[in-house]
């Protein structure tokens, strides 16, 4: 039973110390968001509301499509460059 062995019930220890405090603070928190709210209400300060999940999802989806689009129409237009490059050089006999 050296001193590594103590080491590791100290490191143990720290660490469900650790888990202990988080879950009391979880609690806490969770307990006062009744009381805190209604503070919150009677001083008038009550948070924006967050957006909900659907919300997010559809800002994401609407972001995903305005970049979808502008590739698009770059695209569009490299492949627009390309066949007037090549009908021009058509005209010059090139190929």
């Amino acid at each position: 039973m050296g001193e590594h062995h103590m080491n590791k019930h100290f490191d143990d220890s720290r660490y469900y110390l650790a888990r202990a405090a988080e879950h009391a603070r979880l609690g806490v928190t969770e307990s006062l968001e009744g009381p805190a709210a209604r503070v919150r209400t009677l001083l008038g300060r009550e948070p924006d509301p967050e957006p909900d999940r659907v919300d997010g999802v559809l800002e994401d989806v609407t972001a995903l499509e305005r970049r979808l689009e502008t590739r698009a129409r770059g695209a569009m237009g490299s492949v627009r460059a390309r066949v007037a490059t090549g009908r021009s050089s058509e005209g010059d006999g090139r190929r």
